[in-house]
């Protein structure tokens, strides 16, 4: 009964990651049985935001445990590697390993297994859709073209492996100073039109708090660290609106 959720952007730097780690623990919130898979193999930084750094421990099936933190199942490249160790490998070792992550890891009961994809459309992607049927991607967004343009991309590979897209989050909406001045960063409302041109649902935006960055850095999402504020509760709406739409 897991449901399935790939959580991808098409090119780098547009808090994907934060994202994920903060959905997932909206889920958590709302009440659900939560994994968070993260697929970044070259660059993991899920270990980091989730304040847990731990080798899994091996079942009697030989299966690996994944530790848990803040109520959340969790598997990285970042748990098995010796501080700050490269991964350099081709292609099909991350085929390999993304196909041990879902298959080899024992995530029990879960109602709802996230997975953070790395940017782009490669390997890991493939790997991802070609091993588990998802039920869905959802897209991480900047409000600029630049974003945008990579997005389509994105947008167009999961129509390839017919995978349906749950919906679009723009991140980085705006930034709002103490005095209240609304400043458009990287613009804003590309998302949201994008996704009317895609005849998509906008899940909803994320602006830009400090907050969102300091307690990523320190281990503690927002949701978990304050949910009731402006950005913790921006993502727990999304988590309701993406909840709303897997039934």
């Amino acid at each position: 009964m897991t449901k399935f959720i790939a959580l991808v952007s098409g090119k780098g730097g547009v808090g994907k990651s934060t994202t994920s780690v903060n959905l997932a623990c909206a889920l958590k919130h709302l009440g659900a049985q939560v994994g968070l898979l993260d697929c970044d193999i070259y660059g993991p930084s899920i270990p980091l935001m989730m304040g847990i750094n731990q080798r899994p421990t091996i079942s009697a099936e030989e299966k690996l445990v994944p530790p848990a933190n803040h109520g959340v199942k969790l598997m990285s490249m970042g748990f098995l590697l010796e501080g700050d160790s490269p991964v350099i490998w081709r292609g099909p070792m991350i085929t390999k390993t993304i196909q041990q992550f879902v298959n080899s890891v024992e995530w029990g009961e879960l109602d709802y297994l996230l997975v953070d994809l790395p940017p782009g459309t490669g390997d890991a992607q493939l790997s991802l859709c070609q091993t588990v049927p998802l039920d869905g991607g959802v897209i991480v967004t900047t409000p600029q073209e630049a974003s945008l343009g990579v997005v389509r991309k994105g947008i167009a590979m999961f129509g390839k492996v017919n995978v349906p897209i749950l919906g679009l989050i723009e991140n980085m909406s705006y930034f709002q100073t103490p005095n209240g001045e609304r400043v458009e960063i990287f613009g804003h409302g590309g998302g949201r039109l994008e996704a009317q041109r895609q005849n998509l649902p906008f899940l909803g935006e994320i602006t830009i708090f400090t907050e969102i960055r300091v307690s990523g850095d320190e281990g503690v999402p927002i949701v978990v660290s304050a949910p009731s504020t402006t950005p913790g509760q921006a993502f727990i709406k999304i988590a309701e609106a993406l909840r709303q739409k897997l039934g």
